[in-house]
């Protein structure tokens, strides 16, 4: 980071420390403690339910202050992950430096940092989801030659409020409409600001297609995105944003879900995550004429492992009344260029025309050669909002370095690409390999995978156990078949799954 960046950073702690978060250390903690007159400490971590969980300190001294930084405490792990038995469950929890943000919804002055777990000999827990991902990262780096997997997420959420009727959009029109048909726009934009301020890296904020009344409720669909990042550092940022915006709605006495279904015929959520692989500062999806090389591998092993992906990615059987036709979300194992009805999609890039649209808008501006090339990604529109963050980004990172073990990879890859809208080609279609249409047949194709996603010890075979259980639990092998399209018994599944994640 430059000056300028570190001084105008919305993070008041980069702004006042000097220095990027990966930066910070014990001492920079304990000297925001005393500048900041910090009362409260909150230890923040993510157990087996995808959301965060709370240990809250209250500061007797910088001393004390500094011992509970260094040593962290006990947590019963049983209660945090049911794959845990009772009678050996304690783990440790231990703040990482590099988190630590200004709690904006205390009156009293609360720093909270994210935690990792540890077992009863000091050693990270194999288990944990935070840890499962730094692994994922690192035999990717180990695999590549030092590449980096970086990665952006999308979050789609709906804002549910009493119903108002002035300004309305025409129904499953909402997108990028501005106020006042756009009716939580300043809580957006206030959400946006809080979590920057966390440390957040946001690309953008709008409203989305999703908005529609029913009964004496209104339901409006919106979308926060971020920009690609380290593996690690995005995760954290998608989870402390989500459980921001769940805070900030309860302030404003609004629901926010990132549920997966909302109810039949209206657009779901999603929770698209974009991928970049990146070395010395350059973008390695971009090639002398188009797509890389290592793209093409990076996408053949999200491709190959696409199915199994779901027992990450898509956690409840809701999720799979959002993968149907019809509804901007994907049903089929293919990939296209800028193609939303493709599982896989490579989004538009600027490549070499971005000077000369800003030139042709500008006409006093020259034509500036700029490289756009760190912009390109690539899209997995799959995820949903059910999502573990951290078990899903480690999947895909598996998945990518999979793809540069395959034999054949790149035509893997083409084999699987469409061109057209693929529901309105029923001979493209028929050709295409289908995702699990239920938490049941997503745990088949997890186990029949199983070995790729624990090789290497990235994900532990109690893990995946634990995982294989948790969604043949749900016993729903025929429910999206059962329940079709009734709305009665869709909106009771949703009411049951509507703080997913």
């Amino acid at each position: 980071m430059t000056q300028e960046q570190l001084k105008f950073n919305p993070n008041p702690l980069v702004a006042f420390l000097e220095k990027p978060m990966a930066e910070f250390t014990k001492a920079d903690i304990l000297k925001v403690i005393e500048e900041f007159q910090i009362e409260m400490i909150n230890f923040r971590y993510l157990a087996d339910d995808g959301k965060l969980h709370t240990l809250n300190f209250v500061i007797q001294s910088l001393s004390h202050a500094d011992e509970v930084l260094t040593s962290g405490e006990r947590v019963d792990g049983s209660s945090l992950f049911p794959y845990i038995e009772a009678g050996n469950s304690d783990l440790y929890v231990i703040p990482r430096f590099r988190t630590a943000f200004l709690d904006p919804f205390t009156e009293v002055p609360t720093l909270d940092l994210l935690c990792s777990f540890y077992n009863k000999d000091g050693e990270p827990f194999e288990m944990a989801p935070e840890y499962t991902l730094q692994k994922a990262g690192r035999a990717f780096r180990e695999a590549t030659g030092g590449m980096e997997f970086e990665v952006m997420g999308e979050l789609e959420y709906y804002a549910i409020a009493p119903r108002q009727d002035d300004y309305m959009p025409e129904d499953q029109h909402g997108y990028h409409v501005s106020m006042p048909y756009c009716k939580f726009e300043e809580f957006r934009t206030e959400a946006m600001r809080m979590i920057a301020a966390a440390g957040g890296e946001i690309k953008y904020g709008h409203s989305e297609v999703g908005n529609f009344t029913m009964g004496d409720m209104m339901y409006e669909q919106n979308e926060i995105e971020f920009l690609p990042t380290r593996l690690e550092d995005a995760a954290d940022q998608l989870v402390i944003a989500k459980w921001m915006m769940r805070e900030l709605g309860y302030k404003y006495g609004i629901t926010i879900t990132f549920a997966p279904k909302i109810t039949v015929g209206k657009a779901g959520s999603g929770m698209h995550v974009h991928t970049r692989v990146s070395k010395d500062g350059k973008n390695m999806y971009v090639g002398d004429n188009g797509l890389s090389e290592v793209a093409m591998k990076t996408m053949a092993g999200i491709l190959s492992l696409a199915g199994s992906l779901t027992a990450f990615g898509n956690t409840n059987p809701t999720s799979y009344f959002r993968l149907v036709p019809h509804q901007e979300a994907p049903t089929n194992i293919c990939w296209g260029d800028r193609n939303r009805s493709a599982m896989v999609r490579v989004p538009l890039g600027w490549s070499k025309s971005a000077g000369n649209m800003m030139a042709h808008a500008n006409p006093l501006e020259k034509n500036d050669k700029v490289d756009f090339t760190r912009k390109q990604t690539i899209e997995l529109r799959t995820p949903d909002g059910s999502a573990n963050i951290y078990l899903l980004l480690a999947g895909m990172t598996v998945a990518a370095r999979h793809g540069f073990e395959m034999q054949d990879a790149v035509q893997y890859a083409k084999d699987r690409y469409v061109s057209v809208n693929i529901f309105e080609h029923e001979d493209v279609l028929a050709k295409l390999d289908v995702l699990p249409d239920s938490c049941a047949a997503s745990a088949d194709l997890l186990e029949k995978d199983r070995a790729v996603y624990e090789q290497d010890g990235i994900f532990s075979p109690c893990l995946i156990d634990g995982i294989l259980k948790g969604l043949r639990a749900f016993n729903d092998r025929t429910l999206r078949a059962d329940i079709g399209n009734d709305p009665e018994k869709t909106l009771e599944l949703v009411e049951r799954f509507l703080h997913c994640g």
